[in-house]
């Protein structure tokens, strides 16, 4: 399963082929809010946090999260991951509790998926 990091928005068609590659109907993702970037495909969450800290991003700007495909648009988007987990950022849980940290990932999945 190769992660990508995004240069350009990609297509729903392109999104199923990557989902092919590991999970099925599943995509799992990291978000760097702070430069609008976004990894995703690989095996787990911290394969696509690596691609971006690798790519220049800091820890404390990525987040995960998970695309079904197989649920509508407005839900396909689930903020849970072990990344997630950061008692010192008030994460404490795998799921993002934060209301406004969802909308700033939610913007940048929207930014570069159909």
């Amino acid at each position: 399963m190769m992660v990508r990091i995004l240069q350009q928005k990609i297509s729903q068609a392109e999104l199923v082929e990557i989902a092919k590659e590991g999970y099925g109907s599943v995509v799992k993702l990291a978000v760097d809010i702070g430069k609008e970037k976004i990894s995703l495909g690989g095996e787990f969450h911290s394969d696509c946090e690596a691609a971006l800290v690798e790519d220049g991003s800091e820890l404390v700007n990525i987040w995960g999260a998970n695309i079904y495909l197989d649920r509508p648009k407005k839900e396909r988007l689930e903020f849970i991951a072990l990344i997630n987990i950061r008692p010192a950022f008030n994460n404490r849980f795998m799921e993002i509790q934060d209301i406004v940290l969802k909308e700033k990932i939610q913007r940048v999945v929207d930014k570069f998926i159909e």
